[in-house]
């Protein structure tokens, strides 16, 4: 395996000695509904998904919008033409505002979080939106130009130079089963235990707070649609080998494709105080690695991994995990290779019940993280350790580590 670059580290990240100036925070986080592919969202663009989210984190904050210093955002498959600053505007924030967006694939939102957090560090108080879109359902049409001016259209980009093998992420989540040894077994239970969180989270009202509605096919859109109460263990085992004959990774422990928007508010300790916010996720560090394309899965763990040891964290340590479950062979794979219980991960379900929307899912992991971790205040429980995690195509892992606070 490969490795990058250091990780980002906050000051003193959280023995109250930090320049508050310059200790990246996240004060508030929102997502749209988590919807399948082609379904109920599929005429909505991606800033259309993204300028909700937007308007309601500047009205949550009650500030100008034209405070906001940048919108950072993720995206993967959309059609180019920098989403971020396109949906700002549509957002209703005035010229003034710019946008970024940036590209690493599924890891892209959780990116262009750790990417503010680092300006947040580099100092000056700033406010940003940072999170990822993405609309499978109206990406465009890819084509590369032949010799003879024709058009030759593919359905996803190479990742890597073929040198280093380039396999689709099915094959990818195979490769990864073999050779960390995870049975189908384990995934069809990860699978569905997934789904009956999601549905038992959805049941409980747990995702009510964070998810802004949408207007979709005529009719106002509120909740995700992707966890299934009815699935049973018996379904699970009648699902055959999805992409390679005799594998075991098949279409019920993969996650499906969805479209989705989440962001967050990052800013400087300081400036949350001054802002009143009452709490928030101190972002202690963040990590991006590569690893064997073939492998692309376990990058997350390699980048967990580091980050933790860097910070003098141990595993057992963490108390809140959201992991994205793009498939459950990685997802066990990475949670083994991190020492990490997979029954610990995801509370509330994951990918595999809530859908996958590539640019976007990076940034519902730290939604999820922060809901998840007020929850655990309004209970009475100890202050969190949070780390999200997510592997991307190409051999690329990302892992962020956060602590909850009352500021």
């Amino acid at each position: 395996m490969t490795r990058g670059r250091s990780p980002l580290l906050s000051p003193a990240p959280w023995d109250g000695t930090t320049d508050e100036s310059r200790q990246p925070v996240i004060i508030a986080a929102l997502r749209t509904p988590v919807c399948r592919a082609n379904g109920q969202l599929k005429q909505l663009r991606a800033p259309d998904l993204l300028a909700p989210v937007l308007r309601s984190l500047v009205e949550s904050l009650n500030v100008p919008p034209a405070d906001v210093d940048d919108v950072i955002m993720g995206n993967a498959v959309g059609g180019g033409g920098n989403v971020a600053r396109f949906a700002a505007l549509q957002a209703g924030m005035p010229t003034s505002v710019p946008g970024l967006t940036v590209d690493r694939q599924c890891g892209s939102g959780l990116d262009a979080i750790a990417l503010a957090s680092r300006l947040v560090a580099a100092g000056g108080d700033p406010l940003y939106l940072a999170g990822g879109v993405e609309s499978i359902s109206t990406a465009p049409a890819r084509a590369n130009r032949n010799d003879d001016g024709g058009l030759d259209f593919y359905s996803r980009a190479a990742f890597v130079p073929p040198q280093f093998g380039d396999p689709d992420m099915g094959v990818a989540a195979e490769n990864v089963a073999r050779t960390f040894g995870v049975t189908r077994q384990r995934q069809d239970e990860y699978a569905l235990r997934s789904h009956r969180r999601a549905v038992d989270a959805a049941k409980g009202g747990r995702f009510a707070g964070e998810i802004v509605p949408l207007p979709g096919n005529g009719a106002r859109v509120d909740a995700d649609d992707g966890p299934r109460p009815a699935l049973r263990a018996a379904l699970m085992e009648r699902f055959p080998a999805a992409f390679v004959p005799g594998g075991t990774v098949t279409a019920g422990n993969s996650c499906f494709d969805a479209d989705a928007a989440s962001a967050v508010v990052v800013t400087s300790l300081k400036r949350a105080r001054a802002l009143g916010a009452a709490d928030g996720l101190l972002v202690l560090g963040s990590d991006t690695t590569g690893v064997e394309p073939e492998l692309l899965g376990i990058g997350a763990a390699y980048a967990a991994n580091r980050l933790l040891t860097t910070l003098g964290v141990a595993s057992d340590d963490v108390d809140l995990i959201e992991f994205n479950e793009a498939f459950a062979s990685q997802t066990i794979a990475c949670m083994d290779h991190v020492g990490i219980d997979p029954e610990r991960a995801n509370l509330d379900g994951g990918a595999l019940a809530l859908g996958h929307g590539y640019g976007a899912s990076g940034a519902v992991l730290i939604t999820r993280l922060l809901a998840q971790a007020r929850r655990r205040n309004d209970m009475g429980l100890e202050m969190p350790l949070g780390l999200a995690m997510i592997s991307s195509a190409g051999g690329l892992g990302t892992a962020t580590l956060v602590k909850y606070a009352n500021l």
